[in-house]
């Protein structure tokens, strides 16, 4: 009989703190740091959305797609983002690279084709394509190309807009990133909202 006793009070110890936890840790605190979010940086807690002129805004109807997440770019007068894996392009329900590693022939099969239809599209030569442009991000999301693809893609998108090539590369300025904490990886362009001045600078 004791035994149970003891047994009962633990069993009703555990129960208060599961029961303490779940309010703590699954009611408490997602609340708290969801109002924080949406007090201090209520744009990027909303999933950082943009509008078609890429401008931020926190209303869903207005948005295009979010300045974190790769789109598929149909037009070919606009910046064409890296490959991706995910889906069948930027699928935010199957985020995943390829995980296809670098010996890998389908790999290696794939880059060679991903490049000469970039070199072509581009109009240079096959060694000039940056790594970037035929390889997918280990998310298949990524919103970002390297500087070096967005500026090689500035003479086909000045050529095809009808905008000067310097206007173009200035927009490619504006809109490149520098180092996360100024140290960690390399500048990069964020395409859809690049692309988006674009549009807007055709009126």
């Amino acid at each position: 009989m004791k035994d149970l006793h003891t047994l009962f009070r633990t069993s009703l110890a555990g129960l208060r703190v599961l029961v303490l936890m779940t309010l703590v840790l699954g009611i408490a605190y997602p609340l708290a740091i969801t109002g924080i979010a949406q007090a201090t940086m209520p744009w990027q807690a909303d999933g950082s959305l943009v509008t078609a002129d890429g401008a931020r805004t926190t209303d869903r109807d207005e948005a295009v797609g979010s300045a974190l997440i790769g789109q598929v770019v149909d037009d070919e007068r606009l910046f064409q983002p890296r490959p991706s894996a995910a889906g069948d392009g930027y699928d935010m329900l199957g985020t995943y690279g390829s995980n296809l590693g670098p010996t890998s022939p389908d790999l290696v099969a794939a880059i060679e084709e991903r490049k000469a239809e970039v070199a072509e599209r581009e109009g240079v030569d096959p060694a000039d394509v940056p790594a970037d442009a035929v390889t997918a991000s280990a998310s298949g999301l990524d919103p970002h190309i390297s500087t070096a693809y967005a500026a090689l893609q500035v003479p086909r998108v000045a050529r095809l807009t009808g905008l000067e090539e310097d206007e173009v590369r200035a927009l490619v300025e504006e809109h490149t990133d520098g180092r996360t904490l100024g140290v960690l990886g390399e500048p990069h362009v964020n395409v859809l909202t690049l692309d988006a001045a674009v549009l807007a600078a055709l009126g």
